[in-house]
This record gives C-alpha cells, sequence and structure tokens, in this order.
C-alpha cells in the first residue's frame, strides 16, 4: 500500500488533502507539533517538532512513507514575509527530505509560493518568468525548491514543488481578505478595504488541496503552478462577499492605504498544471465563496468575539 506522510496536517491546505488521499487508497499519516484527539480512522496522527531533526529521525523511523507532502512551515498572517523563522524551515525541510530519503521514501511533493516570482512581470510562467523574490519568505522558500532539485537529482527521488498563489476557504486566517471581508459584514460591520484595483489569482483551498493531491499522484517533476488562471480585481471578490450577504453598503473601498511597491497584476500560467498534470479546478468563485461563507456562519465564537 502507497503510505503518505503529510505535514502541516491540521493547516489551512493540509487539513483539505487528508481525505483525498484516503480516497486515493493511501495509508495517511499526518503530523502535528500538538497532540491530536481523533476518532478518525482514515488519518494516523503523530506528534513530532520538524524543527527538531531527533524528532523527524524518530518520525522517519516509525512510518517509514513512500510519499511525502510537505506544507508546514511558519505562516502567521503579517509576519511570515519577513520572519526569521522561515530559515529554520529551510534548514528542517531539507532534514526532513534527507530522512524520507534514507527510510525509503520515493516520491516528495512541496509547497512553495507565488513570491517566489519577480512580480514586476504580473504574468507568472515556470519557464519563462525570473526567479526575484522581493521577501524573506519568498527567498526562502525558491532556495528550498532549487535545493530539493538538486536532491532529487543527485539521490533519484521523484520530486516536485508546488507554487502556491492565492487561496481561500475555510479554516483560513480571520484576517486575511476574504474572512476579514465575512467576518465583518457577518457582524453587521464596515469593512474597510483598499481600492480593490490589484489583481490576483485565487483557488479554492479545496482545489488547491486537490491539485496537490493530483501532483502527488502524478510522475510531474519541477515546479509548477498551482492557480486559477483566472485572475480577478480584489474588488471584485469584495462585493460578490458583500452581494452573498446583502451587505454592499457596509463596503469601504480605499480605507486601507496600499505601498507603492504593490504590484497591479499576479497571476499563474496554469498550462502545465492543465497539460502535463490534466487537472482543473472543481469549484467557481461564486461556489467556493459560498461555501466558505457557509463555515464562517458557523463558526459563532470567531466571529462574535
Amino acid at each position: 500500500m502507497k503510505k503518505v506522510l503529510v505535514t502541516g496536517g491540521t493547516g489551512f491546505i493540509g487539513q483539505h488533502s487528508l481525505p483525498l488521499l484516503f480516497d486515493k487508497g493511501y495509508e495517511v499519516h499526518a503530523v502535528s507539533s500538538q497532540p491530536i484527539n481523533s476518532s478518525n480512522p482514515e488519518v494516523h496522527w503523530h506528534q513530532a517538532n520538524l524543527l527538531e531533526p531527533a524528532e523527524v529521525s524518530r518520525l522517519m523511523f516509525q512510518v517509514k512513507p513512500s510519499h511525502l507532502l510537505h506544507f508546514a512551515w511558519f505562516a502567521i498572517p503579517g509576519k511570515y514575509w519577513t520572519a526569521l523563522e522561515n530559515f529554520q524551515w529551510v534548514q528542517g525541510s531539507l532534514s526532513l527530505l534527507q530522512e524520507f530519503a534514507q527510510y525509503g521514501g520515493q516520491r516528495v511533493v512541496m509547497a512553495g509560493t507565488c513570491a517566489e516570482y519577480n512580480w514586476d512581470y504580473g504574468y507568472c510562467s515556470e519557464k519563462v518568468t525570473p526567479l526575484d523574490p522581493k521577501t524573506l519568505y519568498g527567498r526562502c522558500k525558491n532556495s528550498l525548491q532549487s535545493l530539493l532539485d538538486a536532491y532529487a537529482g543527485q539521490t533519484g527521488i521523484s520530486s516536485a514543488w508546488g507554487r502556491i498563489f492565492f487561496a481561500y476557504g475555510p479554516h483560513e486566517y480571520g484576517d486575511r481578505l476574504v474572512p476579514s471581508v465575512i467576518r465583518s459584514l457577518l457582524q453587521g460591520k464596515t469593512a474597510p478595504c483598499s481600492h480593490g484595483n490589484q489583481i490576483r489569482d485565487f483557488l479554492y483551498v479545496k482545489d488547491v488541496a486537490d491539485a496537490f493531491v493530483s501532483l502527488l499522484e502524478s510522475p510531474v517533476s519541477g515546479p509548477i503552478n498551482i492557480a486559477s488562471g483566472q485572475p480577478v480585481p480584489l474588488k471584485d471578490i469584495i462585493y460578490q462577499v458583500a452581494e452573498i450577504l446583502n451587505g454592499s453598503e457596509l463596503i469601504e473601498l480605499g480605507v486601507i492605504p496600499t505601498s507603492a511597491t504593490e504590484p497591479p497584476l499576479v497571476m499563474g500560467d496554469i498550462g502545465r498544471l492543465k497539460d502535463e498534470l490534466c487537472w482543473q479546478p472543481q469549484f467557481s468563485l461564486n461556489q467556493g465563496l459560498n461555501e466558505t461563507i457557509t463555515w464562517w456562519k458557523n463558526q459563532t465564537d470567531a466571529y462574535k468575539n
């Protein structure tokens, strides 16, 4: 049986990948830094600090996975762009990769970011757009991708790297754009936003997870964009949320200032995703936003506090 280890299994994307992997016939193992009390027989949970090499070695010895899906990283909004923890996660990820190989691992897929690209170009293509990240987060992710590629080439392990664009959906941090607007409107409060003219490539989190599972299942190697290929202005997303919640009068565009260096367009070329992986999104923007709003409505404590 195929045996997969998922890091970041309780995270925004990782948790959505677990049932998909089980449905694909994997024995699913997931790791968390905290104890997990789960009666779900589909997932074998493990507790480990992935920044501690001894714990990583113990984990890999116990699980001996054939596949590795690596989402774990420092991801606190507003902090991860410049956090020194990014360096620790490069080191920790390399340790994880080496232990995976030592215990017979065959296929590894790691999560990257569109922030690895030079956003001055707007349109981000794996084969054309220069890799010139402007943030510490983007530089560390890009460095790890290069090291993964070199390590795989040297050891013969099959590897791929999914560059995530702008994911949204249930379990997202509450102060990010989509959930912040939803939470404000659910409370009947105004939703202060920027001008909203920035054009971005959003993809529903369940589609993001499904794309990663498909990538893990495939022989596709190297970096591949995980995006919709259908960019939209932020204000269109904001007003679509408002329309669903009948709260358009609560939207305040232009209240939050934007940086002069903020790119007007960031979108992903999904040619590899469609042609080599034969994958396409299952959720429209409207479907994804409706599911996200329904989820937040059920998080009573989350939006009333």
